[in-house]
């Protein structure tokens, strides 16, 4: 693996991808007050090799009043393989959803796309606000919708996971993500602490239990592994994609 200097990835990438992540950041921008977050030096610009092809990423994050990470991902295998990743961890004092959302572009087509805010209750249910705030979202049909993953219990049943082969559809499905991070944006800076501390012991043990399965991704894991190595791999995963929130 070879360091280097940090560069921007976006214009490189899928249309798509590079136009949702200068949204992403320029909504955070507008309607949160973001901080810097202190992300390991050796891991917010990296470099490595798979099968030959050069793999980068780059990693941007901030935290908030209300958020103690977000994490924007975007990663690059040669000229076949685009990523955007992107999670935004509340923090346990707070009874938030995860937001989370994801592409991956492969020989130009948007092979995977998936956005969500995941309950993290004990009973698994999105707070009363947010399910009426989503419900009144306009409802898009999609020609290719994909079926979740075992291990994706963890998210809501307004779960977006699709194929997008359209550039119709393409453009419907940002505007979702961009709907559902507006209106995650606006509802968490309206949230109140919870103060007791069951409440937000049941918060973290939620948010734990969405890392672990999140860290069950075999396809993201593979590629870390081959292109960096298995230590590496774990580390990368449990300290920047998935990290479980401290007590």
């Amino acid at each position: 693996m070879v360091k280097a200097r940090r560069q921007t990835l976006s214009q490189q990438q899928h249309p798509a991808i590079s136009l949702l992540a200068d949204s992403i950041k320029t909504l955070w921008q507008s309607q949160l007050r973001v901080f810097p977050y202190n992300t390991p030096t050796d891991l917010g610009y990296v470099e490595g090799s798979l099968e030959g092809e050069r793999l980068t990423i780059e990693n941007t994050c901030y935290q908030t009043l209300h958020f103690r990470k977000l994490h924007l991902e975007l990663a690059k295998v040669g000229k076949h393989l685009d990523i955007l990743h992107c999670v935004m961890f509340p923090h346990t004092c707070y009874d938030l959803p995860i937001f989370g959302a994801d592409l991956v572009a492969s020989q130009g087509t948007i092979s995977a796309a998936i956005v969500d805010l995941s309950p993290v209750s004990a009973h698994r249910q999105l707070p009363s606000n947010y399910i009426e705030a989503l419900h009144k979202l306009p409802s898009v049909e999609y020609s290719h919708p994909r079926e979740l993953p075992a291990w994706g219990d963890i998210f809501s049943e307004f779960c977006l996971f699709v194929r997008l082969e359209e550039p119709q559809e393409q453009r419907a499905f940002l505007n979702q993500v961009m709907q559902y991070l507006s209106l995650h944006c606006q509802l968490a800076c309206e949230a109140t602490t919870i103060d007791d501390r069951e409440g937000r012991s049941l918060i973290l043990a939620g948010q734990r239990r969405y890392c672990l399965q999140q860290q069950q991704n075999d396809k993201t894991r593979r590629i870390l592994v081959r292109a960096f190595g298995e230590e590496w791999a774990q580390r990368y995963l449990e300290t920047m994609l998935f990290d479980v929130a401290v007590a």
